[in-house]
């Protein structure tokens, strides 16, 4: 059980008689004092401390300080994330035992903070650090672009951590290289179909609740996008509401290590829970588009392909309002000429 957690960090305006730090070291900084800070009043036995890092991410008012709320207990109204927040969390592992401690960061402002991202993921903590992708269900458009931009910005700069240690620690890079398939069966039928993230990965669908009341054919469409996005990253899937509670299990295993849940659910009617590597394309299925369509859409990998099906069926908004722009501007061609 969580026991404690830090107040929220912004990045300060400066100090007083001293040189402005850098805004990254000022978060980290800070962060980090706090904790040290905790560990020294909690902890004076100096015994060894599980310590994990998570960074939340996703769409802008998606629910993720709702979600980290929830894991640290605090029953408190989720305020705007505006740019950069840290929170940390402590279990008790049993009396006069040292807590484990969780650094929670979340990234607000959806995909327009990006460059923030190399805040808090950094080669000291690599090796202990996990993404929670926070997708909104109730806007369906918003989906995929947001999925891809913060991952592939994610991607990036964890690639470029892994390089960096591999020239001086050519061991932990190639352990962290390993572990990404931890989760995947040595015997698994897709093995050489998915590209594991390169860290840990959980995301999870909010706002639950709007999203049962879609059309069916919506929700599996979506869910089924959804659960191949996850299966490709090797990454753990739950949908989430106000009242369903599944994915604070999967956060609590990243953060504190605690056992891994067995419990699956597939079931398009009820909300998804699927643990990394216990799904296939095999029970997944096909993509949601005949075949004909899809030999229209000269896809050039598996990814690229659901993408474009995706994004077809559900186009983000900008390119829905430049359609009907464009549609408004020919119309009005027609009637002048």
């Amino acid at each position: 059980m969580v026991t404690g957690a830090g107040p929220a960090v912004r990045p300060p305006t400066g100090r007083s008689g001293a040189a402005m730090p850098k805004p990254s070291d000022t978060l980290w900084d800070i962060s980090k004092a706090e904790v040290e800070k905790k560990k020294l009043e909690g902890n004076g036995d100096g015994m060894e401390v599980w310590e994990k890092s998570l960074l939340f991410m996703g769409n802008k008012n998606g629910g993720k300080t709702t979600i980290i709320l929830r894991c640290l207990d605090r029953e408190e109204i989720p305020k705007p994330t505006l740019a950069l927040e840290y929170a940390f969390g402590r279990r008790a592992k049993g009396h006069n035992q040292p807590k484990d401690i969780a650094h929670f960061w979340e990234l607000g402002g959806g995909t327009s903070l990006l460059d923030l991202i190399r805040v808090p993921i950094t080669s000291e903590n690599i090796r202990s650090f996990a993404i929670i992708l926070v997708l909104d269900l109730s806007k369906p458009n918003e989906l995929w672009p947001t999925m891809d931009s913060l991952l592939q910005v994610t991607r990036n700069h964890v690639d470029k951590i892994i390089t960096e240690l591999g020239k001086t620690n050519s061991k932990v890079a190639n352990e962290i290289k390993q572990r990404m398939w931890n989760n995947i069966p040595k015997d698994h039928p897709d093995h050489e179909l998915i590209d594991p993230f390169p860290i840990p990965l959980v995301i999870i669908g909010s706002k639950y609740d709007i999203f049962q009341e879609f059309d069916p054919e919506v929700r599996k469409i979506m869910c089924k996008t959804l659960r191949f996005i996850s299966h490709y990253y090797g990454a753990s899937l739950v949908f989430t509401s106000k009242t369903e509670a599944k994915a604070r299990g999967l956060i609590n295993q990243l953060a504190f290590g605690f056992d891994r849940s067995k419990f699956i659910s597939v079931d398009q009617n009820k909300p998804l829970f699927i643990p990394a590597g216990l799904d296939s394309l095999n029970q997944i299925g096909p993509p949601p588009a005949s075949d004909s369509d899809i030999g229209k859409l000269h896809a050039h990998t598996p990814l690229d392909l659901w993408k474009k099906i995706y994004v077809k069926t559900f186009p983000p908004k900008e390119l829905e309002q430049y359609k009907k722009n464009a549609a408004k501007s020919w119309k009005e061609m027609e009637f002048e000429s």
